[in-house]
C-alpha cells in the first residue's frame, strides 16, 4: 500500500494505491469513490479492507479524498460535487499512470455510487460501474438529511437547517450552492455507456433501489445483488463503533 499526493500543486489530493497481486495481476484497476461525512469516517475501515481482498484478487486499487474532505487539500466550503467528478477523473488517470492500465472500473458507495455514475456517464472507457447501497439522487439524498434534521433523533448542535439555507449534518455544513448542485443529480438521469458493466449491491429492500434497478436492468452485464448486512452509515454508537459489513464486502469481492 502507496499513500501519495496527486492532482494540481496547489490543490493536492490524498491518494492510496493498492497494487495488485503479483501472481495475480489481472491488469485491471478499480478506484473506489468514498460516501459524505459521517459516512465516510463510519466505512473508511471497511472500504481499507475490501481495497486489500480486491486487490488479492488481482485488481490494482486506489482510493482518495474528495477535496475539501479527508485529508486532501482545501475547505469543504470552496468546493462543490461537480469539483469531486473532477477528483474521480484524476484518481482514475492517476491509477492508470501508476500500474500501467487501460481497463478502469469505479466502485462507490452511497452518494459516492452516484458520483462515481455521473463520471461514467462523462467517459466511455469506464469498464464497470459498481454500486453500493447507492444514493438514487441528490434530491433524495437531501431530503434524507432533511428528513433526519426534522426528526429531531440527532443533536441538535450538528444537525440543524440555518437560517441562510445552510445545511448542518454531524459536524459537516453543506451551503447553498453545494445542495443546489448536488440536487441536480440523478443516478438514472446520465446515460451511462453502453459497454460499461453495472453491479448493484444492496444491504435491504428499497424503492429508491427498485429505481435504480428498474433503470438498468435491461443493459447487458447489469447484476442485483441483495445481500443482507448493516447499513446505517450515520449511526454511530456510545463507544464509537465501526461498521463492517462482510457479507456485503464479500459479495462484491466474489462478483469480482
Amino acid at each position: 500500500m502507496d499513500v501519495l499526493l496527486f492532482g494540481e500543486a496547489q490543490q493536492p489530493l490524498l491518494g492510496v494505491y493498492h497494487p495488485a497481486d503479483a501472481q495475480r495481476d489481472l491488469r485491471r484497476g478499480i478506484v473506489f469513490c468514498y460516501p459524505f461525512g459521517q459516512e465516510y469516517m463510519r466505512a473508511h475501515r471497511a472500504m481499507r479492507l475490501l481495497a486489500d481482498i480486491v486487490a488479492r484478487k488481482g485488481y490494482h486499487v486506489f482510493r482518495f479524498d474528495y477535496r475539501g474532505t479527508g485529508d486532501s487539500a482545501g475547505q469543504l466550503e470552496a468546493f462543490s460535487p461537480n469539483d469531486w467528478l473532477d477528483d474521480i477523473e484524476a484518481a482514475a488517470q492517476e491509477l492508470r499512470d501508476i500500474a500501467g492500465l487501460q481497463r478502469i472500473g469505479l466502485l462507490g458507495l452511497r452518494l459516492g455510487a452516484l458520483l462515481a455514475t455521473e463520471v461514467a456517464a462523462r467517459r466511455a472507457d469506464i469498464e464497470q460501474l459498481l454500486l453500493w447501497d447507492p444514493v438514487v439522487s441528490g434530491a433524495e439524498y437531501l431530503t434524507e438529511l432533511h428528513r433526519e434534521i426534522d426528526s429531531k433523533t440527532g443533536n441538535p448542535k450538528s444537525n440543524f437547517l440555518a437560517g441562510n439555507g445552510d445545511l448542518h449534518f454531524n459536524g459537516f455544513c453543506l451551503n447553498r450552492s453545494f445542495q443546489a448542485k448536488l440536487g441536480a443529480m440523478d443516478m438514472v438521469t446520465p446515460p451511462v455507456a453502453p459497454a460499461t458493466r453495472v453491479a448493484q449491491f444492496v444491504s435491504h429492500e428499497s424503492s429508491e433501489f427498485d429505481r435504480i434497478r428498474a433503470a438498468f436492468q435491461e443493459r447487458d452485464g447489469y447484476s442485483y445483488h441483495l445481500v443482507a448486512a448493516p447499513h446505517d452509515w450515520n449511526y454511530v454508537d456510545h463507544v464509537g463503533g465501526i461498521l463492517l459489513p462482510q457479507p456485503i464486502m464479500t459479495a462484491i469481492a466474489n462478483s469480482l
